[in-house]
């Protein structure tokens, strides 16, 4: 599972021009499944997520989690983060889950990192054309992958 986090000041999921999901200060997650992912690639991104400390504290020093700061959660799908560019200038995506796989890992992801985290995590629509907006916070982008533990 590869995950890219935005500390963000606020975010939104549109999709055919509606408002699905909207957060003030937070994190925006986008979600990349491969098909080897499973329960222990959730559960280690979920506590890794929770715990991150990228917020400022008192002092102005990344001391915060997501928890601490009371902040809020939106989770998107992108299979394009698995994107191989080794080859010409079209990306691959062989290595992304089929979504009989992705869908209910996406899903039990988003379920665990609401238990872990107690936060109550909004959703893009998996498959959806989606317009997401965020206004990153810093610039803080942190990049993590479930396979590179050590």
């Amino acid at each position: 599972m590869r995950v890219v986090i935005q500390r963000v000041s606020e975010a939104s999921v549109t999709i055919d021009g509606k408002v699905k999901s909207s957060i003030s200060m937070g994190l925006l997650i986008l979600l990349g499944i491969e098909s080897e992912d499973g329960l222990d690639d959730i559960q280690w991104l979920s506590r890794k997520i929770s715990g991150l400390r990228i917020f400022n504290d008192e002092n102005g020093v990344m001391n915060k989690s997501v928890m601490d700061v009371n902040g809020e959660i939106i989770v998107v799908s992108q299979f394009t983060l698995h994107a191989s560019t080794k080859k010409g200038n079209r990306p691959s995506y062989i290595k992304a889950a089929k979504p009989e796989v992705s869908i209910p890992l996406y899903e039990k992801f988003v379920d665990v990192l609401k238990e872990t985290s107690g936060i109550e995590v909004q959703t893009g629509e998996f498959g959806a054309d989606m317009k997401v907006r965020l206004l990153n916070d810093g610039p803080v982008t942190i990049l993590m992958d479930s396979k590179n533990k050590e």
